[in-house]
């Protein structure tokens, strides 16, 4: 077989290899896109718009899955668990006569259960960037409730955006609350 022969072949086996390993990332980057896009949705949306553009708001919601990978996120003590029910419940029943007090007290008890948990709680940005990966459908309201919480010291909240604050602040809180997958396996793992 003359060389030129050989440089074909082997040509064509490049070329051959080139396409498929293209089509491969295609194909898993369009994977990894649907996942994303089917677990975070609005928030998806929500980043693609602020970050600019698909490639950046997958970036970012990457970098923010594997910042939660590492972070040791434990179940609620049964004590822990009571106290922060009980709370809840007195935070709840206060609402009717001080909203303004509730509401800052809500978003204080959602801090005191994040920190529980095993979340960073220092800044509010990060706090709701590791809730987004957990709880992506819930993640925008607590943005809300913490907005308006921010915004009645200024003292230009009306009654319904304190229960609007409030109503989210009691989903993240039920979230919080619930054993999940994650926390079962955990249990069993130290059982």
């Amino acid at each position: 077989m003359p060389v030129w022969e050989w440089i074909f072949a082997a040509a064509s086996v490049v070329i051959v290899v080139a396409a498929v390993v293209v089509a491969a990332l295609l194909l898993s980057s369009r994977r990894k896109t649907a996942r994303m896009k089917q677990h975070y949705g609005r928030e998806y949306e929500r980043l693609v718009s602020e970050a600019g553009g698909q490639k950046a708001a997958e970036k970012e919601l990457s970098a923010r899955e594997r910042k939660r990978d590492e972070l040791e996120i434990v179940p609620l003590t049964p004590a822990a668990l009571s106290d922060f029910t009980t709370r809840w419940s007195q935070v709840q029943t206060g609402f009717v006569d001080n909203p303004t007090t509730a509401v800052g007290v809500a978003d204080r008890l959602i801090t005191e259960v994040m920190r529980e948990r095993g979340y960073p709680v220092d800044d509010f940005d990060q706090r709701a960037a590791d809730i987004s990966v957990d709880h992506p459908q819930i993640v925008e309201n607590y943005r809300t409730a913490h907005r308006i919480h921010l915004a009645q010291q200024d003292g230009d909240v009306s009654t319904e955006q304190q229960r609007e604050a409030f109503v989210h602040y009691r989903a993240l809180f039920d979230k919080l609350l619930e054993k999940t997958t994650d926390d079962n396996a955990s249990q069993e793992a130290s059982a």
